[in-house]
């Protein structure tokens, strides 16, 4: 089994969003799909930490949904800023076992365990100015939430989020607090597109982070480890 991770797909298989009006964004799900298929087998982890669909609402998902399940492997979602359908986790589970779609769970105030390791992470935040500080905090609560659960389990935390803990010359303390507070050494990203990447930070206070939306990482899934069954 292998982890791999994938940012930002917005997928618009049922809304009028396409974007390849964007550079280097022309054909995207085709070549999501071609290099998904020829890396991912069906017993490895893709976690998608954000960014999912453009879709506005849960019922405008499915097409979406499906062309994600039909790809190989399990797949964890993690809610990102433009994932306005995401509903509660009993809907969203809910509306998976409706459509049949089997390969798919989400990771929201949860871990999901990969053999001796957990998947941890939240949306998390960018801290721009003093009144995001109660949605950082909120963020940070469901991050913990997730770590707590890998550590009751005694499982080796993987983390990712959607908003990068830091950017440029921005730090999202509450979410940075967390990570230290469990000793978590790399975390995982999504947010970031085109020249914005130059600003992504690659290492701060000893922790390394890695940015994995698709437009900056050609498409691919990317592998982060092997997992011993």
């Amino acid at each position: 089994m292998k982890i791999f991770g994938i940012s930002d797909l917005h997928l618009s298989f049922e809304s009028d969003k396409p974007m390849d009006i964007f550079y280097g964004w022309e054909n995207h799900t085709e070549k999501i799909k071609a290099n998904w298929t020829r890396l991912v087998e069906e017993d490895d982890v893709v976690v998608l930490p954000g960014d999912f669909s453009w879709a506005l609402k849960l019922s405008q998902t499915k097409k979406d949904f499906q062309f994600l399940d039909s790809l190989p492997g399990k797949k964890l979602l993690i809610k990102g800023n433009h994932d306005l359908w995401w509903s509660t986790a009993k809907k969203i589970k809910e509306f998976f076992a409706e459509n049949k779609i089997q390969t798919i769970d989400i990771v929201f105030n949860s871990m999901h365990k990969a053999g001796k390791y957990a998947i941890c992470g939240s949306r998390g935040w960018l801290y721009e100015k003093q009144e995001d500080k109660t949605i950082a905090v909120r963020e940070a609560g469901r991050l913990k939430t997730s770590l707590e659960a890998a550590v009751k389990e005694d499982l080796i935390p993987i983390v990712f989020t959607h908003y990068p803990p830091v950017y440029a010359e921005q730090v999202t303390e509450p979410i940075m607090d967390v990570i230290k507070e469990y000793g978590v050494k790399k975390v995982y990203h999504g947010h970031i597109h085109g020249s914005g990447m130059n600003s992504a930070i690659r290492e701060f206070d000893g922790i390394s982070f890695k940015l994995l939306s698709c437009d900056c990482i050609d498409f691919t899934p990317y592998f982060i480890q092997d997992v011993e069954k």
